[in-house]
């Protein structure tokens, strides 16, 4: 009877631990919640896209006549205190223009009229208030065509810690929250995650340029930085 109850024993004595192992793995309860956090700050630089557009009967032509435009426009905004560093190309295009004429078939024939060359500049002034006056200047020397602005900030890095603290500070309130509704409480935090949320530009159309006068008026306003975290609590 022994023989045959000893390794029953065993087994037994080797699975317990086994069992109270695997308990003592299992996680602890847990609740999971996101936070939200916003700062501002004003705008430090402004972002400039200026595109000159010019057209001729040769492409060799609309190319001379557009370098010409964009060198006085680059001239005008080096004399304004832009550093070489903020000038950048950000494209040149040439395309051809055709004029469309129907034909009796239901066709259509195509006839090359002209050339047209368009380069456009991307600007970084770092003197937000000079910025209506550079655009007046980049108008009156060429500028035709596209256009756009958008204000940003050279180190937001500590609105941003503004924000990240707001958006754990408002986790953490809701954790309390939740877990007072359930009648449990918050123990340490077990991981933080988060997502920072860039200001969206504010665009302006060609249109405004065409609109463009001495001392054109901008308002620079506030930049608002957001960051997201989900914050994960034991609970006790």
């Amino acid at each position: 009877m022994t023989r045959y109850l000893l390794p029953a024993a065993l087994a037994a004595a080797i699975a317990f631990p086994a069992l109270a192992s695997a308990a003592d793995t299992q996680p602890p309860p847990r609740i999971v919640v996101s936070g939200e956090g916003e700062a501002t700050v004003a705008p430090d630089i402004a972002m400039l896209t200026l595109s000159v557009m010019r057209e001729a009967k040769t492409a060799r032509a609309a190319l001379d006549a557009n370098n010409d435009a964009m060198a006085a426009v680059i001239a005008a905004m080096k004399s304004a205190g832009i550093a070489d560093r903020d000038l950048q190309t950000a494209g040149i295009q040439i395309n051809p223009r055709y004029n469309y004429t129907n034909k009796a078939d239901g066709s259509q024939e195509a006839e090359l009229v002209a050339y047209q060359v368009t380069n456009t500049l991307s600007v970084r002034v770092r003197d937000v208030d000079k910025t209506g006056d550079i655009l007046d200047k980049a108008v009156s020397l060429g500028v035709n065509q596209g256009g756009g602005i958008a204000f940003t900030n050279d180190d937001p890095k500590a609105t941003i810690v503004e924000a990240r603290k707001k958006a754990v500070a408002d986790a953490i309130a809701k954790a309390k929250t939740l877990a007072e509704a359930a009648d449990v409480s918050l123990g340490r935090v077990i991981e933080i995650t988060d997502q920072n949320v860039a200001p969206v530009p504010m665009p302006m159309n060609a249109k405004a340029f065409d609109a463009a006068r001495a001392a054109v008026p901008v308002q620079a306003g506030e930049n608002s930085y957001s960051v997201q975290v989900t914050v994960t609590f034991e609970l006790k």
